[in-house]
C-alpha cells in the first residue's frame, strides 16, 4: 500500500464523503452551462419592405458553423432564433420577395433587427385591382390614419393631404371639378396641359372632350372618404401601366373590399348648415355604403349630394377570385362663380356674395365593373376587368357677367351626357435571368367614349341659344410592357407603351367639320436604382418617362392641321432615405411638353399653343415621433415654367412655383386620433406676358380630431380653416362687366376659400370583424 492509498483509504473525521463527488458534478454541470448561455446569440427582429410595412410568411434561415434554424415571420413581420455566438449568415426567401443574404460578426447586436427586404412584386399587384408602379424616390408618409379615419371628407382635401406637390382648389366654391396645379402647370380641372391621372380602383376619373373641359374630374364628388383603402401618388408618367393624361403624374386611389365591421354609422353636422350621414353594412368580402351630404355653404348657396357604393369578392379554388363593384351618385348644387376680387377688396360684393346667383349644375353618375384575378404557383398572376359608366351633366358658368350682352348677361349651359366602356388585361411574371431576380408586366386595354356635347347661352338656367351640338365618338387602344431587372444593389425599370387614339366628330351645327381620325404614340420609360451600402436603406435613382394628352375631339376636328396627341418628357433624380420611424427624399425635376394646351372660351374647347419647359426639385420628409405621434411634409419649388421659343419670354401663369404641405397625426392615445394640416402656395402670375398680374397665395391650416369611447361609438370634430384665414382658391384673369352700362374692366376673379367652419360628428360601430 502507497502513501496515496494510505490517505484515501478513509475520509476525514466529520466531513461527510458522499456529497463531494455530487457537489463536483453539479459544479462541472453549471460550468457547463454557463459556458453553453454564454455562448449563445439570439437573432431575432421584423422584415418591412420599403415603405415599411411588415411581411408576413417570409423564411428566414440562420446558419452558423455548427448549427442552422429556420422560421417563419408572422403577420407583423417578427422573427426569433437562438444559435451559437459565431459568425451568423441569415436567408430571406419567400413569394415574390428578392433573396436577400446577411451576414453577422460573433460580436455584432442582432437581438432587435430591422430588416428592409425588397418585393419583387410590389404590394400594389397584390390587389385585384390593376396598378402600377415605379422606382422613383419615395417614403413612408407615416399617415395611414388620414384615410383609415376618413378624415379627409372632401375631394380636395384629398389632393392636398396626400399628394406632395398637387395644388387643388375648389373651383366656383360648389359641386364642380377641382382645378389642379402642379410642378408649374395648371391643368385647368385636371386633363389640361401634361395632365394628372386620377384612378379610383379600375376608373379613370379625367374623362376626355368634356363639355366643361378635357380631362375634367367630377366623378371625384362621388367618392366617399370611409371607403378609402390607400392612395398611392406616382410622380410622373414612370410607369406603363398608365396612359392619357398621366403627364404629371398619377393618384390612384383604392377603395376597400370590405369594412372593418359589419355595420357602420356616421352621423355630422356643422357650420352653414352642413349635414352629412354615412351608412354602410359589410359582410365577410363587401360592402354597401350610402353617403349623404347636404349644405348651403358660405355663400348661402345650397349644395346636395348623395352616393351609393358597393363591392363583393367571390374567393374560389385556385387562387382565383372575381370581384364586382358599382358606384351611384347625385350631385346638385349653386355655386358663386368667380367673383371680381376688386370688388370684394373695395366692399361693392360681399365676399361670399354673387353676381350671377344662378350658376352651378346637376350631375348624374353610375359605373359598374367587374374584376377577376388568378394567382398561378410560380407566382405569377393574371387580371381582367371591365368596366361600364354612364354620366349626365349640366353646368351653367357666367365668367364675364354682362361683357356681351348687357341685357341678358353672358350665362352659358354646358351639358354632357356619355356613355363609356373599358376593358384591362395585366399578366405579372416573375423569372430569373442567372441567378438575379426579374419581373415581367404586361398587358392592355380599351376605352371607349360616346359623348353628346352642346354649348348654349343661358338667362338664369333658361338656355335659349344653342352654340355647340357636337356627337363625338373617342376610344384608346393601349398595350404595354415593362421589366423590373433588380441585380444586387442595383435595380432596372425599362418599359414601353402603345396608345392609339380614335377621335370620331359629328357636329350638328357645322357639318363641314365632320370627321374621324387616329394616332398613335409610343411613350418608353426607364429608371434605375443603386444602393451604394447594404445595412444603409438609401437609394438613388434616375427615372425618365414619357406620358400623352390627348386633344379635345372637337379641337381635332375644326384644326386637323395641329397635333392630335400632345407628349410629356419627365426627367427626375434623387434619392430617398428610409427607416423605420424616418425617411426622406429629395429629387430634382425637369419636364419638357411638346405642345401646351389652352382653353379656348369662344367655343368651349381645347387648342395646342407651343412648347414648354418647367424644371425644380422636391423634398419629402417624415417621422414617427414616438408611439402616438407621426409627422410627414413636402415641399415643391418650381425654378422656371416657361414657353420656350418665345421672345421675349412667355411663363406659363396660373400655377404656384412653390407649394408645402404637412401633416402632425395622432393614432392611439388613449383612444384619440388626429391631424394637424397645413398647406402653403406662394403668389403666382396670372398672365403669361404681364407678369406684374398675380394672384395672391395662401396659408391654411386644418384641424381634425376623433375620440373612440368604445369599440363601437366614437365622437369626432373638424375644424376647416381653423385660423381663418382669407384666401382665394382659384384666380383667374379676364374682362368681365359686373352690370348693364358699366365699363368692362379687366380684372382678377377668384372663388373665395371656405372661412373657419366646425364640424362634429358621432360614428357607430356594429360587429367588428
Amino acid at each position: 500500500m502507497n502513501q496515496f492509498e494510505t490517505q484515501s483509504s478513509q475520509p476525514p473525521r466529520n466531513c461527510p464523503w458522499f456529497p463531494l463527488p455530487v457537489l463536483l458534478v453539479l459544479v462541472l454541470f453549471g460550468s457547463l452551462a454557463g459556458v453553453q448561455a454564454q455562448a449563445t446569440r439570439t437573432i431575432a427582429g421584423i422584415l418591412v419592405n420599403p415603405q415599411q410595412e411588415p411581411i408576413a410568411q417570409a423564411t428566414v434561415t440562420v446558419r452558423t458553423a455548427q448549427a442552422e434554424q429556420q422560421t417563419t415571420t408572422d403577420e407583423k413581420g417578427r422573427f426569433y432564433c437562438q444559435l451559437p455566438a459565431e459568425k451568423a449568415t441569415l436567408i430571406i426567401e419567400g413569394k415574390n420577395l428578392i433573396r436577400q443574404e446577411r451576414t453577422f460578426a460573433p460580436d455584432e447586436k442582432t437581438d432587435a433587427l430591422t430588416i428592409e427586404v425588397e418585393p419583387l412584386i410590389s404590394p400594389v399587384h397584390d390587389t385585384i385591382v390593376i396598378r402600377g408602379d415605379t422606382t422613383e424616390p419615395t417614403i413612408n408618409r407615416q399617415d395611414d390614419t388620414l384615410y383609415k379615419q376618413g378624415f379627409a371628407a372632401r375631394d380636395d382635401q384629398l389632393f392636398f393631404q396626400f399628394g406632395s406637390g398637387i395644388n387643388a382648389g375648389q373651383h366656383e366654391g360648389g359641386g364642380k371639378s377641382l382645378e389642379i396645379r402642379r410642378f408649374g402647370f395648371n391643368l385647368d380641372h385636371g386633363g389640361v396641359g401634361p395632365g394628372l391621372l386620377v384612378r379610383v380602383d379600375n376608373f379613370d376619373q379625367n374623362q376626355a372632350t368634356q363639355g366643361h373641359g378635357q380631362g375634367y374630374l367630377g366623378q371625384l364628388k362621388s367618392l366617399s372618404s370611409e371607403l378609402v383603402e390607400s392612395v398611392q401618388v406616382l410622380n410622373g408618367p414612370f410607369s406603363a401601366q398608365y396612359g392619357n393624361f398621366s403627364g404629371l403624374g398619377v393618384v390612384q386611389v383604392s377603395l376597400k373590399e370590405s369594412l372593418a365591421d359589419t355595420a357602420f354609422i356616421r352621423l355630422q353636422g356643422g357650420s352653414f348648415n352642413t349635414k352629412r350621414g354615412f351608412f354602410a353594412v359589410s359582410p365577410k368580402n363587401g360592402f354597401l355604403a350610402y353617403e349623404l351630404a347636404r349644405t348651403d355653404t358660405p355663400f348661402h348657396k345650397p349644395y346636395e349630394r348623395d352616393n351609393l357604393t358597393g363591392s363583393y369578392k367571390f374567393d374560389f379554388q385556385n387562387n382565383k377570385s372575381l370581384a364586382f363593384k358599382f358606384n351611384v351618385g347625385r350631385n346638385d348644387f349653386f355655386s358663386a362663380g368667380q367673383i371680381p376680387t376688386d370688388l370684394i377688396a373695395s366692399r361693392q360684393i360681399a365676399r361670399f356674395g354673387a353676381i350671377d346667383g344662378t350658376e352651378g349644375g346637376r350631375v348624374r353618375t353610375f359605373n359598374g365593373s367587374a374584376l377577376f384575378k388568378k394567382e398561378f404557383q410560380d407566382g405569377a398572376s393574371l387580371k381582367f376587368d371591365g368596366l361600364v359608366a354612364r354620366s349626365l351633366f349640366d353646368l351653367y358658368n357666367n365668367f364675364t357677367f354682362f361683357l356681351e350682352n348687357e341685357q341678358l348677361g353672358d350665362q352659358f349651359n354646358q351639358h354632357d351626357s356619355r356613355l363609356q366602356q373599358s376593358a384591362n388585361l395585366q399578366y405579372l411574371k416573375p423569372y430569373k435571368i442567372g441567378s438575379h431576380d426579374a419581373l415581367l408586366t404586361t398587358g392592355g386595354g380599351f376605352l371607349a367614349n360616346q359623348i353628346f356635347v352642346t354649348l348654349n347661352k343661358s338667362f338664369k338656367r333658361d338656355p335659349y341659344l344653342n352654340v355647340t351640338n357636337v356627337r363625338a365618338k373617342i376610344a384608346t387602344f393601349s398595350e404595354y410592357v415593362q421589366n423590373h431587372f433588380h441585380f444586387g444593389r442595383v435595380h432596372l425599370d425599362a418599359g414601353l407603351r402603345l396608345d392609339t387614339f380614335y377621335f370620331g366628330v359629328n357636329d350638328r351645327n357645322e357639318p363641314q367639320f365632320n370627321s374621324s381620325t387616329t394616332a398613335t404614340k409610343a411613350q418608353p420609360k426607364f429608371a434605375i436604382e443603386y444602393h451604394p451600402v447594404e445595412r444603409i436603406p438609401l437609394g438613388l435613382y434616375f427615372n425618365y418617362g414619357r406620358g400623352v394628352t390627348s386633344q379635345d375631339a372637337r379641337g381635332v376636328a375644326q384644326r386637323p392641321e395641329g397635333p392630335k396627341v400632345a407628349t410629356t418628357d419627365f426627367y427626375q433624380t434623387g434619392f430617398a432615405y428610409n427607416k423605420e420611424r424616418f425617411g426622406l427624399s429629395a429629387t430634382a425635376f425637369l419636364i419638357d411638353q411638346s405642345q401646351t394646351q389652352v382653353y379656348i372660351t369662344d367655343d368651349n374647347t381645347i387648342e395646342f399653343q407651343g412648347p414648354s419647359r418647367s424644371y425644380g426639385y422636391e423634398i419629402k420628409g417624415s417621422a414617427r415621433l414616438n408611439r402616438f405621434l407621426s409627422f410627414n411634409a413636402s415641399g415643391t419649388k418650381v425654378s422656371n415654367a416657361f414657353f420656350k421659343g418665345t421672345a421675349p419670354r412667355e411663363y406659363l401663369s396660373n400655377a404656384p412655383s412653390f407649394t408645402f404641405n404637412s401633416n402632425l397625426i395622432l393614432s392611439g392615445l388613449g383612444g384619440f386620433s388626429g391631424v394637424v394640416s397645413y398647406r402653403h402656395s406662394n403668389s403666382y402670375i396670372l398672365d403669361s406676358v404681364k407678369t406684374v398680374v398675380r394672384a395672391s397665395g395662401l396659408d391654411v391650416v386644418d384641424f381634425k380630431l376623433a375620440h373612440k369611447l368604445s369599440n363601437r361609438l366614437e365622437l369626432s370634430m373638424n375644424i376647416d380653416n381653423l385660423l381663418n384665414k382669407k384666401f382665394y382658391e382659384v384666380q383667374n384673369f379676364g374682362e368681365s362687366r359686373v352690370r348693364s352700362g358699366a365699363a368692362a374692366v379687366e380684372r382678377i376673379h377668384g372663388t373665395p376659400g371656405y372661412p373657419v367652419a366646425v364640424t362634429f360628428g358621432v360614428t357607430f360601430r356594429f360587429g367588428e370583424k
